[in-house]
């Protein structure tokens, strides 16, 4: 008998949650069974996952990022099939394919004339890794900046820019010469570019972790002093490029010129890893310098046929459905709608964002009640509360977001770039309920965050980020 995966999936769908405890990841399993995550999703298509009853869940995550033009497209499946009926050749390793060198020439297209070189990676953190090695070898420099509260990956070069606690918590000693600088302090990035030894700075343009950006010209600034210095400057785009913040890349937001560019999550289209690294020519050659030097850096997957192929037919979406515009557009609904409801609950602080890539920032309420259990769940844990309002949008609303980061009282959106009004409707209308909740003490809300505490207290819960 052949493999078939068909009747595989069929027949074993719903030991999801138990294989994963037996043999992957046990503590995650743990806390998705802790804040009520441990759904069986059956099926996807656009902005929505369904359960085996059929039920719908409006993704407001979209796999961190990945799904920008939704998911399980018919034109992506079809570009996937086209490759494999054509038996291209792949990995040939000793030759230039040519769906690579398109996906190329596709790329810098869009990123304009100056970022005219482009290394494929595999994954976002790849990508990071890559831009470190570039830097470093082109300038001759040993250190490299980056923000605080910054997230690159957790590789160990990405991990040794990567400026927060819980993630390099136990991996100690890190990549020497990494330096954090405090956000969006331009003194502080200056006095530490003084010495001339800095290869490069990085950037998340919006970081991830937060959803925090300059409200200054802070970015520009930095540039300018980087240029002065000698500096390379970095733009991390892995979260924030192909359309998330309502241009196709964040730093247009500030109209900056990096030397490098990291791209990553949706250029795979949802199907295969993609990653890349886009760079000026000069620094390109700076590394691949020598005939004997020409694979000095190299990855095996990196410029494989399906990857280039669905990197392609995203592109192609963007462009054809004008899904940019459509998110800059969406952003500024959502963005308008949830700060009528930061005038309605007092308990939201802020709603900040570019694009569809938004945070919600709670703060403590002002009711005496209200006030002294928020106290109390943030003596337990500062990151409790934001899991209070994710839960109950899964549960009773059947909307899928995330907390924003590790010790934040903020809740992340981020859906897919093809939503509408639909979609924004009923997120809209489901946070307000939810917050209506969190308004009623003694009450179900807080009944559960009190679940959390007990959990934090007994077995050292930590929410999902």
């Amino acid at each position: 008998m052949s493999f078939d995966i068909k009747e595989i999936v069929k027949n074993r769908m719903g030991e999801n949650y138990d294989l994963h405890d037996k043999y992957v990841n046990r503590t995650m399993v743990k806390v998705y069974r802790t804040i009520g995550f441990d759904k069986v999703y059956v099926r996807a298509k656009g902005a929505y996952l369904y359960d085996k009853e059929g039920n719908d869940y409006l993704d407001f995550l979209s796999g961190y990022g990945v799904f920008n033009v939704g998911r399980n497209r018919d034109d992506v499946q079809k570009v996937i099939r086209d490759v494999l009926d054509m038996d291209l050749p792949n990995m040939v390793q000793l030759d230039c394919a040519l769906l690579s060198g398109l996906l190329a020439e596709a790329l810098v297209k869009r990123t304009g004339p100056a970022l005219d070189a482009v290394f494929f990676n595999n994954s976002g953190t790849e990508a990071v890794e890559c831009a470190i090695k570039f830097a470093k070898c082109a300038t001759g420099r040993p250190r490299i900046l980056s923000l605080t509260k910054s997230y690159h990956g957790l590789s160990y070069g990405s991990l040794s820019i990567t400026n927060d606690g819980n993630f390099r918590d136990g991996f100690g000693p890190f990549v020497p010469g990494c330096e954090p600088v405090e956000a969006y302090e331009i003194q502080d990035l200056e006095e530490k570019l003084k010495p001339g030894d800095v290869a490069a700075f990085i950037v998340e343009p919006v970081q991830g972790k937060g959803v925090k950006y300059p409200k200054d010209d802070f970015f520009i600034k930095a540039q300018e002093l980087c240029r002065k210095y000698g500096t390379l400057f970095i733009c991390d785009e892995v979260q924030t490029g192909l359309g998330r913040t309502g241009k196709l890349f964040a730093f247009q937001h500030w109209g900056l010129d990096p030397d490098i560019v990291t791209l990553a999550k949706s250029l795979s289209g949802g199907y295969v890893p993609a990653a890349c690294t886009i760079t000026r020519r000069e620094i390109y050659q700076k590394v691949f310098s020598r005939m004997d030097r020409c694979v000095v850096h190299s990855t095996t997957f990196g410029r494989n046929n399906l990857a280039m192929a669905c990197g392609l037919a995203v592109l192609d979406i963007l462009d054809r459905e004008n899904i940019v515009e459509n998110c800059a557009k969406r952003g500024e609904q959502l963005m308008t709608a949830l700060r009528k409801l930061q005038e309605k609950h007092d308990i939201i602080k802020e709603v900040r964002g570019k694009g569809l890539m938004i945070a919600i920032e709670f703060q403590e309420p002002k009711s005496f009640a209200l006030k002294m259990a928020w106290k109390g769940i943030h003596a337990v844990d500062k990151g409790l509360f934001p899991q209070m309002i994710v839960t109950p949008l899964l549960q009773k609303h059947r909307i899928l977001t995330q907390v924003a980061g590790h010790g934040l009282d903020v809740v992340k959106i981020l859906p897919p770039l093809i939503i509408g009004d639909k979609e924004i409707d009923r997120f809209v209308n489901a946070l307000d309920d939810v917050i209506e909740g969190v308004g009623k003490f003694p009450g179900p809300v807080w009944d559960f965050g009190m679940n959390l505490v007990k959990t934090a207290l007994t077995s050292g819960y930590k929410r999902a980020a």
